[in-house]
């Protein structure tokens, strides 16, 4: 699939079921990004490409996600993606089911926790912490309107300062914005997330 995205070629066929043009031309920072997507990653996610269209919507989800997942937190890198396939597990969001189910496989080591993950998280070997985390970011995506104190206790009880509870929420609310893009646009992930460390 091309994931080259430049002026007036818009987003790539079979990305998104939108048919979205290219509003402007890529900066040089952007083109240094994708370039260095390819680099480590050996493809510039469709999410990306499809987010490009528009530069400014494009730094606006980069700079949230970067935030969020990448940035220095008291939840590890894989307990974020634990979290981003536990809420795309609900919205049964096939985008980021798969390419953040890749990354559990990878971080964890561990193909049948992704797998696992990707299903029911309820049924993984998961520590405490990890559970706890998990049945809040679930319980703030199917019933938000349900958190209570006591939800925020036992996140604490489980060994979460109060910047963490936010981390988390922040995470799941996070996932749930982009799985309703994702099922609205039909995003389709890139190909090669199937294969990775399986």
């Amino acid at each position: 699939m091309n994931d080259r995205a430049t002026a007036g070629s818009g987003v790539p066929e079979g990305v998104v079921a939108l048919k979205l043009d290219q509003e402007t031309s890529l900066s040089e920072r952007t083109e240094a990004y994708f370039e260095k997507c390819r680099e480590k990653l050996g493809m510039v996610p469709n999410v990306l490409a499809a987010y490009a269209f528009n530069e400014e919507k494009l730094n606006a989800f980069t700079g949230m996600y970067n935030d969020l997942m990448l940035a220095d937190s008291g939840l590890s890198k894989l307990e974020r993606e634990m979290i981003a396939v536990a809420v795309s597990s609900v919205n049964r969001c096939f985008y980021c089911l798969t390419a953040h189910g890749a990354a559990v496989r990878q971080l964890s080591g561990d193909p049948e926790l992704g797998e696992l993950m990707v299903m029911n998280y309820r049924v993984a070997d998961l520590s405490p912490r990890q559970r706890a985390m998990l049945d809040f970011a679930v319980k703030l995506t199917e019933r938000p309107h349900e958190i209570l104190e006591g939800d925020r206790q036992g996140l604490r009880d489980a060994g979460f300062s109060d910047r963490d509870i936010w981390d988390i929420a922040s995470v799941a609310a996070f996932f749930n914005m982009t799985n309703r893009v994702a099922a609205a646009t039909d995003m389709r992930p890139n190909a090669e997330y199937h294969g990775q460390a399986r």
